[in-house]
């Protein structure tokens, strides 16, 4: 059976009934209990947990593997027995993206993992120590942003002389004039 709705973010979606993942406890701060992945493309770095029964709700997601090689699950009991499997293979794991409107400040939820097996979804909490809400995504795109930043504002002293002129020959005076060009250079 396809199942036919209209995405507010991606108008008309086909989506075969055996994708639909039941979440029975819901997803924390959104309603409905059904949604499916998709994506453009199977090999996708992200795609989109949407609502089949709101079609305005819809979660950027992306396998936490492909960006942080050493993540780790850590499952209080309770929700192990919740999923209902005791085999990590079976499991999908996705965690929800936080966009912004640079890339360093894009990052996404460890310690709220998305958890699918079977057809039934669940959002755990992590019990990992090192699993934050705000992991950074993109954390070199922020040390590239933070190079790139504007230099501090050095005054022009016309007709400046001695040791300390802009244009003199110390250390310091030639590490400022080389910030300087490299940061002008860019505009």
């Amino acid at each position: 059976m396809t199942l036919h709705f209209d995405s507010t973010r991606f108008g008309p979606l086909e989506i075969d009934g055996d994708a639909v993942i039941e979440f029975p406890a819901g997803l924390i701060g959104l309603g409905g209990a059904r949604y499916a992945l998709v994506a453009t493309d199977a090999e996708a770095p992200f795609a989109w947990l949407h609502s089949v029964d709101d079609p305005g709700v819809a979660l950027p997601v992306t396998n936490p593997w492909l960006h942080f090689a050493d993540y780790a699950i850590e499952l209080s009991d309770a929700d192990a027995a919740r999923i209902g499997t005791g085999d990590a293979a079976e499991i999908d794991v996705w965690v929800t993206v936080r966009a912004a409107g640079e890339l360093s400040d894009f990052s996404c939820n460890l310690r709220a993992p998305i958890v699918i097996w079977n057809g039934q979804g669940h959002q755990v909490i992590n019990e990992a120590p090192d699993a934050p809400v705000r992991a950074p995504l993109f954390p070199e795109a922020a040390a590239v942003q933070a190079a790139w930043a504007p230099p501090t504002t050095v005054p022009f002293r016309s007709g400046f002389q001695g040791g300390n002129h802009p244009c003199s020959s110390s250390p310091e005076s030639q590490a400022r004039r080389s910030c300087w060009a490299t940061t002008s250079s860019s505009t």
